[in-house]
């Protein structure tokens, strides 16, 4: 079984959680409502949305992780999933995320600039 698949499958068994089509095009997502929180870009890769202000009050704590990868301004966190640990960390964002919900509906609703996952902003440029 491969990473991203596992990790599914254990966020699919959190209350309030459903699985779908990502806004981007990818072909899953893992979302509460109508807030997509975890985007699975191929086998061993996710993007989970956090706040931009959780992302940047975290970042010197998520910069110390070769599984991780983050980007200026923005609340969209990627997951390297190469491993069981890895896997676990996404589990963990994941919950961080949920906590953020209020902060990133507020954020959108402010009218800051659209927040690209990592697939959206690769093909965006």
């Amino acid at each position: 079984m491969n990473s991203a698949r596992h990790a599914r499958e254990r966020l699919m068994s959190w209350p309030g959680l459903t699985g779908g089509r990502a806004s981007c095009g990818s072909e899953y997502c893992v979302r509460t409502g109508v807030q997509e929180i975890v985007h699975f870009h191929g086998e061993q890769e996710a993007d989970v949305h956090l706040s931009r202000t959780m992302v940047a009050r975290m970042l010197p704590a998520l910069s110390e992780s070769t599984a991780l990868r983050t980007r200026d301004g923005s609340g969209w966190v990627t997951v390297r999933l190469d491993c069981g640990t890895d896997i676990d960390l996404l589990i963990t964002l994941v919950s961080a995320a949920l906590q953020a919900g209020p902060a990133v509906a507020e954020e959108d609703s402010a009218g800051l600039a659209a927040d690209l996952c990592t697939h959206q902003r690769q093909y965006a440029a």
